[in-house]
């Protein structure tokens, strides 16, 4: 566990980029481009778990980005959240956009206030880690939508009701086996969830197995709430707090871009969205076979 005094050096001393070691500095300018230099885009595993939601991604997770994103979880750079959060509040943003003339969403979001629920980390990682990663990342993700003028808050309503399995050497059904229905809503979190638009956020996507069993946990009390019946959807689960790391495996599968949603409804008539940091880097491809 991080101790106080590696917090303290890490705001003091000089440092170097933690994506790419230059010198001097916790997040050099080429790194910063990298995280967060182009528009955000939509991704979508193949295959694709049922109840996904939209999902925009800030960056591809590779070269330096992922180096970034492994600094600031693994090995406690916390000074890099306030910059992943604003990534993460660019893939919020896309998510929430009506979608704009040749299929680009415009720069302005829809209006109303912002609820990011991020996917939680398991216990045991949390006290390894020393911290939440992905929590971290939402208030500071959060914090930058209201410096741009988007009312948002986070509601850290999920929680794992279950034990699960190491998912490190699974496959994409293996892990949608393994983590069915390990997720839910704190006692009192429908009430937190109401009156916003819901975005389900988390670092990344490999098989979009976490963002989907999130989403159904959401959905299983947010539509319940709003009209007294539970919709029924083949599990979905959990993907990234069973692994030990993240880059422990890559996943095999194709990803398309642009695909149709499965629209499912959400609280207010609306459509539940996620927002990761970075996805594999087939996933920003235009064109596919």
């Amino acid at each position: 566990m991080r101790g106080w005094w590696q917090d303290l050096t890490d705001l003091v001393l000089p440092a170097e980029c933690a994506g790419c070691g230059a010198p001097r500095t916790d997040l050099c300018p080429r790194c910063r481009t990298a995280l967060g230099g182009t528009a955000p885009r939509r991704v979508r595993p193949e295959p694709e778990p049922p109840g996904l939601p939209v999902v925009h991604a800030a960056a591809a997770y590779a070269g330096e980005v992922r180096a970034l994103l492994l600094a600031h979880k693994e090995r406690g750079a916390l000074a890099l959240a306030a910059a992943l959060g604003a990534a993460l509040a660019g893939a919020v943003r896309a998510g929430l956009s009506p979608v704009g003339r040749g299929g680009l969403p415009p720069t302005r979001p829809a209006s109303g206030t912002v609820l990011l629920v991020p996917v939680p980390s398991a216990r045991w990682a949390v006290r390894a880690r020393g911290h939440d990663p992905v929590r971290r990342m939402a208030l500071a993700a959060a914090a930058e939508l209201r410096r741009t003028g988007t009312p948002a808050r986070v509601a850290a309503v999920l929680r794992q009701r279950r034990a699960v399995a190491d998912q490190a050497a699974l496959d994409a059904r293996q892990r949608l086996a393994n983590l069915a229905g390990a997720l839910e809503v704190r006692t009192g979190g429908a009430r937190l969830l109401a009156g916003g638009h819901v975005v389900v956020v988390d670092d990344l996507i490999t098989t979009g197995a976490s963002l989907a069993e999130a989403a159904r946990a959401v959905r299983e009390v947010t539509v319940s709430r709003r009209d007294g019946r539970t919709p029924v959807y083949e599990a979905a689960t959990r993907e990234g707090r069973g692994e030990r790391r993240i880059e422990a495996r890559q996943e095999r599968g194709k990803w398309v871009h642009g695909a149709p949603e499965k629209a499912v409804p959400n609280i207010k008539g609306e459509t539940l969205r996620a927002a990761v940091v970075a996805a594999p880097r087939d996933s920003f491809a235009i064109n596919r076979n």
